[in-house]
């Protein structure tokens, strides 16, 4: 995510016109709507007091089966309702955005009003990547060798490398794959529903499309057909097939059942009512985890999102666990961002990125902000071979994005072994299975992800 590009033009209703895919992206940029976190039981009275004191239009319900007309309807309504999430979203013009604000303070059915943000697909561009010179690189290594050296002298390092480490034997198997011990693993998510939420999924792609339970796009005017390539990518890495065509294995969960929710635009942006929908069809589909490699950069100090915070929670008591990309932003060693947003919640798996020497990756952001904003584990994120939509069919990217379906893949493993267990238990299993390394745990959490 590069933070130093300007926004894009407008849309409808004012709105920044997302299905351009020649946007660019800046920090902490906003629409004119609000997020409404509303308290259960109590959703109608807390709409009726937004439009009794703010003067919002009636919100249109917005239901987890989705028809061909919801992505039109998020764009066109006014507001909207995802009542299995309990949120609101509500369209207000400058002279109504104060009252809507306030109704947070003193009305006990509002509990909390956010403004509503853009978040972009937490992909390292190629022009980042090509920043990352040598010397950057080593200048890097050099600044955590002691850290590194102390750790080696009190550990058994055999127990932290796979043979080879530097040169993974990639004619089976990805190295990422290797790395968290997906081929030893006597599970393969079968059974298990699987949301990728990012920029859709090429439909007819050989290693994909069987698989391909169910797809919907939350995007106006876009299909779920993946313009970018960002979204087939992820979807692979998380569920591949064990035997692709033309290329090593790269998928983790290799049997699980795959739903794509395209809630980004070709141009790789979306808002925050795109990605509500998705994690509401998600939910409604039944999925054990949802994958979002996706995100929007926060500031130092900054707190998570009240909104997205109290929906990771419903979701987990439901027994659906939210996984997020921890952002890009990054340029170590002279710069370390915080988690950003929707990963610095608590209660969503922040993922960061390690390179195949186990190093924290250059672009990794770190878990620096104050009441969650963690990392909670690591994972391979660097020269991560999976699909792509253009032939050949299969690409390498880095990003924390390239790490993030990996976890969710893995969940599905642990879904399959304990079908019984709660989401909570699933976080536990997972977060308990992570190798340990000799690296800050605001850089790794928990440590490298390990599959059962």
């Amino acid at each position: 995510m590069n933070h130093h590009e300007t926004a894009g033009g407008r849309g409808h209703r004012g709105r920044p016109d997302l299905a351009d895919a020649g946007i660019s992206k800046t920090a902490g940029e906003y629409t004119d709507r609000f997020l409404v976190l509303l308290a259960p039981g109590a959703q109608e009275e807390g709409m009726a007091t937004l439009r009794s004191r703010a003067g919002t239009e009636p919100a249109e319900r917005i239901r987890p089966d989705v028809t061909e007309s919801t992505a039109e309807v998020l764009e066109q309504a006014g507001s909207v309702v995802f009542e299995d999430l309990g949120v609101a979203v509500v369209q207000a013009a400058p002279d109504q955005r104060r009252a809507v604000m306030e109704t947070a303070r003193d009305e006990p059915a509002v509990l909390a009003v956010e403004r509503e943000r853009v978040l972009w697909a937490s992909q390292l561009t190629e022009s980042r990547a090509e920043t990352a010179t040598a010397d950057y690189l080593r200048g890097y290594h050099d600044g955590v060798e002691e850290l590194v050296q102390h750790a080696l002298e009190r550990i058994d390092t055999a127990a932290l490398r796979e043979p080879g480490t530097a040169g993974f034997d990639e004619s089976l198997v990805t190295w990422g794959l290797q790395a968290a011990g997906v081929p030893r693993s006597a599970f393969s998510g079968q059974g298990v529903r699987v949301a990728v939420l990012d920029t859709g999924v090429d439909t007819g792609h050989p290693d994909l499309t069987a698989r391909l339970e169910g797809a919907a796009s939350f995007v106006p005017g876009q299909a779920v057909q993946d313009g970018h390539g960002h979204g087939t990518h992820c979807v692979g890495t998380a569920c591949g097939p064990r035997t692709p065509g033309a290329a090593p294995r790269y998928g983790v969960a290799c049997e699980a059942e795959i739903y794509a929710g395209k809630v980004l635009g070709d141009g790789g942006g979306g808002t925050d009512t795109q990605i509500l929908a998705g994690m509401n069809w998600a939910f409604g589909q039944g999925c054990r985890v949802i994958s979002m490699s996706l995100g929007s950069p926060v500031g130092p100090g900054e707190r998570p999102s009240r909104v997205y915070e109290q929906i990771a929670r419903r979701l987990m008591r439901a027994g659906t666990l939210v996984v997020a990309a921890a952002g890009n932003e990054s340029e170590r060693p002279h710069v370390v961002e915080p988690v950003g947003h929707p990963a610095n919640c608590p209660s969503v798996l922040a993922v960061g990125a390690l390179d195949s020497g186990f190093a924290v990756a250059s672009f990794s952001n770190a878990g620096l902000n104050p009441d969650g904003g963690q990392i909670d584990m690591a994972a391979p994120g660097v020269d991560v071979l999976s699909s792509w939509p253009q032939a050949p069919g299969h690409r390498r990217l880095r990003g924390t994005s390239m790490a993030t379906p990996h976890v969710a893949g893995a969940i599905a493993l642990f879904a399959e072994a304990a079908p019984g267990a709660s989401a909570a238990e699933l976080k536990s299993f997972l977060l308990a299975g992570a190798r340990r390394l000799p690296l800050p745990a605001v850089d790794v959490g928990a440590g490298l992800l390990q599959a059962p």
